[in-house]
């Protein structure tokens, strides 16, 4: 179940939120515990024992980890705990292996039964791939699970006793499936005292209808121009088309990804909690290390304090400073999937944030801010190309037509005949105003106007009509899944 099906918009989400009015406070959290295990066994079926697991395995290693770090008057030493360590080693060891199975078992496999074959002299040997369905949202709630109990052990924030409140945090609904990955730190006090509100209500069918709208009329509009563009053969592919499949795919990322985030948030007000940001104009960036401050918040700030700063992150000289952003990205691009494309992409991103701190960024700020923008982009299109291809080959080869390297061995005018029509340019231009901080500005700039009833009735309309366009597009059965659920 996705939150842009009129399932979910008309079923599913109307009777949690009736439902949720009517239980007692003391049952919200089981109540939402269940309802979200009802959302994700809706797709998943039986693979909700993962999650369950995932749930158990952490929940049990918080209160391991805590009564062990334990000492007289309630004290925290986690310096030199070995009881603590092991628990913490043991339950990332666990959270690990079920997303390493589910997610990468295939791919090494693969890759090894490719050596063999490379060093067995062109006999045919090596092991059988094994038929293994990827779990929605695996990558994100084992995550969001190891930062608990890394927390945890960091005495950070205390180990919940109450296994209903922490499953309600591992499975809420709104953000299971692809994030933004929350921390138990930042909504410990909210598992205990979430209410409904009429503010929150409000605010959250606001930013839900406006993730909706992100989704349905944007990102679905370029992504099957984007997707004709990549499928494309490549000796039919032209320069031409292939921006404009780059260009598409460029918008269709961030509105589908950017807009389930909105929709996360969303839900998290209308059941009052309060997400942290995962998205803040990344396309406005001015370097590739602004542009990762703006994108995936939550995923990047995962990175950085569990990971890079762990490695010694830049307080170990510039050596290892460079030596830990390319770990650090390398493995973020392999967080997004089994392929070799993605750990090129995260491995591109570390060698731009490397030059960057190697006296690029010095460089940059000599220039326009228009012209730092435009490095930017450039940048992040070939990635999202890297991202986007099938293969590290098609990628490279897609590269190459966009850089006019290779001309396709037909005429290709017929491909803009086909898709680049005023619709998709209406939407782009939507698109890529939308991408900048306008809005955010405008509300901004009319603060002193926003209580005036013509102001606030300019926004309820506003809202009805991208809600109910949405619908109407949605109606028509017109629709792609989230990106981001694959990882």
């Amino acid at each position: 179940m996705v939150f842009s099906s009129i399932t979910f918009l008309f079923l599913f989400l109307p009777s949690v939120i009736l439902i949720y009015l009517i239980v007692p406070q003391k049952f919200k959290n089981f109540f939402l515990m269940k309802v979200s295990l009802l959302f994700y066994f809706w797709g998943e079926n039986y693979l909700v024992w993962i999650i369950l697991t995932t749930i158990l395995i952490n929940y049990i290693s918080g209160l391991y980890i805590e009564s062990a770090l334990k000492k007289n008057n309630e004290e925290y030493n986690t310096g030199k705990n070995r009881k603590a360590m092991i628990g913490l080693i043991l339950s990332v060891a666990a959270n690990l292996m079920l997303l390493g199975y589910f997610k990468y078992a295939n791919f090494f496999v693969d890759n090894l039964n490719f050596l063999l074959n490379a060093l067995s002299s062109g006999k045919e040997t090596g092991f059988e791939l094994v038929k293994i369905i990827l779990p929605l949202g695996i990558s994100f709630y084992t995550f969001q699970a190891m930062s608990y109990t890394i927390d945890v052990y960091r005495g950070e924030v205390k180990a919940t006793h109450n296994i209903i409140n922490f499953a309600c945090y591992v499975t809420l609904f709104p953000q299971l499936v692809a994030g933004p990955i929350v921390r138990y730190r930042d909504i410990d006090d909210q598992l205990c005292n979430h209410r409904m509100s009429a503010p929150y209500f409000a605010e959250g069918v606001f930013r839900f209808s406006v993730g909706l709208a992100k989704k349905v009329l944007i990102a679905n509009t370029v992504a099957q121009v984007a997707d004709a563009a990549f499928s494309t053969p490549l000796n039919e592919l032209g320069t031409a088309f292939a921006w404009v499949g780059c260009l598409c795919y460029t918008l269709q990322i961030y509105f589908d990804f950017s807009g389930y985030s909105d929709m996360a948030i969303g839900l998290g007000y209308i059941l009052g909690f309060r997400f942290l940001e995962n998205f803040n104009f990344p396309y406005i960036a001015d370097s590739i290390q602004d542009f990762w401050r703006r994108w995936h918040i939550s995923l990047s700030t995962w990175f950085k304090d569990y990971l890079y700063i762990p490695l010694g992150g830049n307080k170990k000289g510039r050596i290892r400073t460079y030596f830990n952003l390319f770990i650090v990205f390398g493995l973020c691009g392999f967080w997004h999937g089994a392929s070799w494309n993605f750990l090129v992409w995260g491995m591109y991103y570390g060698f731009f944030l490397v030059a960057e701190r190697m006296g690029l960024s010095i460089i940059l700020k000599r220039f326009p801010v228009i012209l730092r923008h435009i490095y930017v982009i450039l940048i992040v299109m070939a990635g999202w190309v890297l991202f986007r291809a099938d293969n590290l080959a098609h990628a490279l080869a897609y590269l190459k037509i966009m850089a006019g390297f290779t001309s396709p061995a037909a005429d290709n005018t017929y491909q803009f005949a086909l898709y680049c029509d005023t619709f998709l340019i209406v939407t782009i231009i939507f698109g890529v105003i939308a991408s900048m901080p306008l809005t955010k500005w405008l509300i901004e700039t009319c603060y002193f106007f926003k209580e005036l009833f013509i102001f606030r009735l300019g926004g309820y309309i506003y809202i009805i009509t991208i809600f109910f366009l949405s619908i109407s597009v949605l109606s028509s059965g017109s629709y792609n899944p989230f990106i981001y659920f694959k990882f």
